[in-house]
C-alpha cells in the first residue's frame, strides 16, 4: 500500500471511527488506547520494527514496518486498514495474527516477543477490541522523556540501579513508561532489564540508550571496585583541564599514572607537533635543562616551527579530500598552500571554516574553491560539511529518520538544499584516462547558480532550504546559501561547531576524543566529561579561535604530560584520560622518523628528494601506472596514509597487519635506509668515530635518551663480536627502528 494511499485511509478513519466501547455501569472507565503513544511503543519495545524484523526494507513475511516507528501513519494503515493480511481480528482479538505471533501461539521466526497478559499484550488487544481507531484530533503528543538518573557511579558491593522513565505529554500530562521504554547497553559491562533496572556484568563505564518513540536519552552508569584503602593522589592541577579529568576520576576512584618521563615527552611533544623527532642534540639540551618551565618553553618554541604548520596542515589536507585524482596536481598545491598558510599564520578556525564553506572562483586563483571541486553532487557536500564541522554523520537520514538521532529524512534534504546551487565551469579538462569520469586536470569554475534544488524523493518536491538545527527557519529564496551557510555555521554561538573542532583538536594530541569517534556528535553518544568539553570549546571561542591558543592549554596541563605507565586501579580505563595512550606513529611520521634517524632523505615519485613524508600536499603526484611509486610512496600506502575519498578521520589506519610487520622487519624502505652507503652510519664509520659514540648517538637521535647499563653492555657486545664493523651497526639501528619505544608515540 502507497503512503498516499495510507493517508486518505487516516482521513476516512477519522471521520468514521466510533469511540471505543464504554466500561461497565459502576466501573472506572480506562484510558483509550493511543496508537501512537501505546501501540508505537510497544511495537518497538518487542524490536517489531527493528531492521532485522519487520523495519527491514522490504519487511519480514510480507509484514513490513516502518523503521523504528519513524512513520506511524504508514504503521496504522498497514496494520489496520491493509485488505489483504489478517494481522489483527476486531470480533475476536486473542485472535489476532498481532498477537498469536508474538506470544508463540503460533510459529514466529522472531521467537516470543512478550507473553499472554503482559502490558504489551493488553495493549494491543485493549486496541483491537476497541475497532483498532486512529488518535482522536487533539490526542496529546510526546513532547520530552524524563530520565533519572542521568550520571551515576555505583561503587562496590551496589550492582545495580533503577531508572526512572517518565513520558511528558505536549498537555503536560506526565506517565511512567519505564515497562515500554526500550533500553540498548554500549558494552558488556552491564544489563539492562525489561523495566530499566541496569545491573552490573564487570567493572567499567557503559551507557545505556533509554528509547521510546522518537526520543532516545543517554544514561551513563559506572560500577566501580570498592578499593576501601582509595586515597587521591594526583599532581597538582595546572589548569581547568586537571580539574576536570581529576574530579571525574576520583568519582571513579581512579589514580591517575605518573608524570612522562623528559624524554618521553620531549618525543611526545615533537611527534604531535611537528610530526618528527628531535635530533641528538635537541634531546640532550633539554635534559640538561634544569629550569622548571621548560616543557612550557618548549611547548612555545615549538609552536613557532615552520613544521608545525605541515603537522597540522597534514590533518586538515587528510578531512578536506586534498587528493589529485579529483583536484588535479596544481589544485592539490596550491590548496595545501593555503591550508598551510592558514595555519602559519594562526588565522582564526572560524574564519578558515567560513572561507571555506563560503569558498567560489578558481580553482587555481582562489584555492578555497577546491574544497567543493572534490564533492561534485550537493549530497556529498552535505554530508561532509556536516561531518567535518558539526561532527554529525547524517548518511542514514538520507533514506529513513537517524536512528540514533534527532535528524530526520525532511533535516537531510532542507539541508542538502543550501547545497545544490553549486556549479562549475570546466575550462579545460586533460585527463588521461577517458573512460574515468572522476579523473580531473585542468582549471575549474566554482560558481552559485541563481537556480536548482534537490528534490525530496518521497515528495519530488525542493524542500526548502535550511540549517541544521531544530529551531532553524527556512531560508529567503534570494539568498546566497553558502553565504549564509558560512555566518550561521562557523559562528561561536554555534555551540556545536565550537565543540566539534575543540574535539578535534583535543582527539589529535590525547589520541581519543572526549566525543568519539570525534565526527559522531549524538544524544546517544555523549561526552565521556561534557564539562570538559564545554570548557575547552569556551576557552577555544573566547581566545579567537586560536589553534596555537587552544594546543598550548592542553599540552600545559598535567593530563596531557601523564606516562603511558599503568597501575592497578587505570589498567582498564581506556576513556578517561587517566593515562598517556601509546598511539603507533603515523605512516608520515614513521617514514620520516626512520630517515631522520638513518641520516638520509626520502625519495617520492614527481617530487624533488629532501621533501618529507610529512609535507607531501597530496596522495600520489605520479600515477602508478605512468611512473613506479618509490619504496617510501609504498611504505605510506602500507602503513595507513589515506587516499583522501573520504571526509572522515577514520579514513586513516593505524591498525597493524601482516603486511607492515613484514614491511618493518624485511621491507624495502627500511632496508634501504639502513643500507644506503651515504647515510650517518657510513659518515661515522669513515671518520673511524668509536663504537661507544655512535651508539650513543644512535640511541638520543632514534629514542631521545642515552641507552641504559644493559642496552650499552649488549651493544658493545655485539658490535666486538662481528668482524663487519658495518654491518654490526646495521644490526644495531634495525634492531632500535623495530622497537616499540621507537614505533609508538608513548
Amino acid at each position: 500500500m502507497g503512503r498516499r494511499l495510507a493517508s486518505r485511509w487516516l482521513c476516512l478513519i477519522a471521520l468514521s471511527a466510533g469511540s471505543p466501547a464504554s466500561s461497565q455501569a459502576g466501573e472506572r472507565p480506562e484510558a483509550p488506547i493511543s496508537f501512537r503513544n501505546d501501540v508505537m511503543a510497544v511495537l518497538s519495545k518487542a524490536g517489531c520494527n527493528m531492521g532485522v524484523c519487520h523495519g527491514n526494507k522490504n519487511g519480514k513475511g510480507g509484514f513490513k514496518l516502518s523503521l523504528r516507528g519513524e512513520d506511524p501513519n504508514w504503521d496504522f494503515a498497514v496494520l489496520s486498514r491493509d485488505l489483504t493480511a489478517r494481522r489483527i481480528n476486531r470480533l475476536e482479538p486473542d485472535a489476532s495474527l498481532l498477537l498469536l505471533k508474538p506470544t508463540m501461539q503460533l510459529p514466529h521466526e522472531g521467537a516470543r516477543r512478550f507473553k499472554v497478559g503482559s502490558r504489551e499484550y493488553e495493549i494491543l488487544r485493549r486496541w483491537i477490541a476497541a475497532g483498532s481507531p486512529a488518535d482522536p484530533p487533539g490526542t496529546p503528543a510526546l513532547a520530552n522523556l524524563a530520565v533519572e538518573p542521568r550520571d551515576v557511579v555505583l561503587v562496590e558491593p551496589a550492582d545495580h540501579v533503577q531508572l526512572s522513565v517518565e513520558a511528558v505529554f505536549s498537555d503536560g500530562s506526565r506517565r511512567d513508561v519505564k515497562s515500554l521504554a526500550v533500553y540498548d547497553t554500549s558494552n558488556s559491562l552491564i544489563e539492562a532489564g525489561h523495566d530499566g533496572l541496569v545491573e552490573r556484568r564487570g567493572a567499567g563505564t557503559a551507557t545505556v540508550i533509554v528509547r521510546f518513540l522518537d526520543r532516545q536519552v543517554p544514561v551513563r552508569v559506572a560500577f566501580v571496585p570498592a578499593r576501601p584503602d582509595f586515597a587521591w593522589q594526583g599532581p597538582v592541577p595546572a589548569n581547568f583541564i586537571d580539574e576536570h579529568v581529576f574530579a571525574r576520576l576520583k568519582a571513579l576512584r581512579i589514580y591517575p599514572s605518573p608524570r612522562s618521563s623528559d624524554s618521553a615527552f620531549l618525543r611526545r611533544a615533537f611527534l604531535d607537533l611537528l610530526g618528527i623527532l628531535p635530533t641528538a642534540d635537541e634531546a640532550r639540551q633539554f635534559a640538561a635543562d634544569a629550569g622548571a618551565d621548560k616543557r612550557a618553553r618548549l611547548i612555545d618554541n615549538l609552536l613557532e616551527r615552520p613544521e608545525f604548520a605541515d603537522a597540522w596542515a597534514l590533518k586538515w589536507a587528510d578531512l578536506l579530500r586534498v587528493e589529485e585524482k579529483t583536484l588535479d596536481r596544481k589544485g592539490v598545491q596550491n590548496f595545501h598552500a593555503w591550508i598551510r598558510g592558514s595555519i602559519a599564520r594562526d588565522k582564526p578556525l572560524d574564519q578558515f571554516a567560513r572561507e571555506l564553506i563560503a569558498s567560489r572562483g578558481s580553482t587555481y586563483r582562489d584555492p578555497a574553491a577546491n574544497y567543493y571541486r572534490a564533492m561534485r553532487d550537493p549530497f556529498m557536500r552535505a554530508e561532509s560539511t556536516a561531518q567535518v564541522f558539526l561532527g554529525v554523520r547524517l548518511q542514514c537520514s538520507k533514506c529513513h529518520n537517524h536512528p540514533f538521532d534527532r535528524w530526520t529524512q525532511d533535516d537531510y534534504y532542507r539541508w542538502a538544499n543550501l547545497f545544490a546551487r553549486v556549479e562549475y565551469r570546466v575550462l579545460e579538462n586533460r585527463r588521461r584516462d577517458t573512460n574515468d569520469s572522476h579523473e580531473f586536470d585542468g582549471e575549474q569554475i566554482v560558481i552559485m547558480a541563481r537556480e536548482g534544488d534537490v528534490k525530496d524523493p518521497r515528495t519530488n518536491q525542493p524542500p526548502a532550504a535550511r540549517f541544521l538545527a531544530q529551531d532553524a527557519a527556512n531560508l529567503p529564496g534570494d539568498a546566497d546559501r553558502l553565504v549564509a551557510l558560512a555566518d550561521w555555521l562557523a559562528n561561536s554561538s554555534n555551540r556545536q561547531f565550537v565543540e566539534t573542532l575543540a574535539n578535534r583538536i583535543w582527539y589529535h594530541l590525547l589520541g581519543q576524543g572526549i566525543v568519539d569517534p570525534i565526527d559522531d556528535f549524538r544524544s546517544t553518544n555523549p561526552p565521556v566529561n561534557p564539562q570538559l568539553l564545554s570548557s575547552l570549546a569556551t576557552e577555544l571561542a573566547s581566545h579567537n579561535f586560536s589553534l596555537r591558543h587552544l594546543i598550548r592549554t592542553i599540552m600545559n596541563s598535567e593530563v596531557y604530560q601523564l606516562s603511558a605507565t599503568l597501575n592497578d586501579s587505570n589498567r582498564e580505563d581506556d576513556s578517561n584520560f587517566s593515562r598517556a595512550r601509546a598511539l603507533r606513529l603515523t605512516a608520515e611520521q614513521s617514514a620520516d622518523a626512520m630517515a631522520q634517524v638513518a641520516g638520509v632523505s626520502l625519495r617520492f615519485a614527481g617530487y624533488p628528494e629532501g621533501l618529507r613524508a610529512g609535507e607531501l600536499p597530496g596522495v600520489n603526484a605520479v600515477r602508478d601506472r605512468d611512473s613506479r611509486p618509490t619504496s617510501a610512496d609504498q611504505y605510506l600506502k602500507m602503513f595507513g596514509k589515506p587516499p583522501r575519498l573520504q571526509a572522515c578521520d577514520c579514513e586513516r589506519s593505524n591498525e597493524p597487519t601482516l603486511s607492515q610487520t613484514f614491511g618493518m622487519v624485511t621491507g624495502s624502505l627500511v632496508m634501504e635506509l639502513i643500507r644506503r652507503r651515504d647515510n650517518r652510519l657510513g659518515k661515522w664509520l669513515e671518520s673511524n668515530q668509536p663504537a661507544e659514540e655512535i651508539m650513543d648517538e644512535l640511541f638520543w637521535t632514534a629514542l631521545s635518551r642515552p641507552p641504559t647499563a644493559e642496552e650499552r653492555r649488549s651493544v658493545l657486545a655485539h658490535v666486538e663480536s662481528q668482524s663487519n664493523r658495518r654491518e654490526a651497526f646495521e644490526d644495531i639501528l634495525w634492531a632500535l627502528m623495530n622497537t616499540k619505544e621507537f614505533l609508538f608515540r608513548l
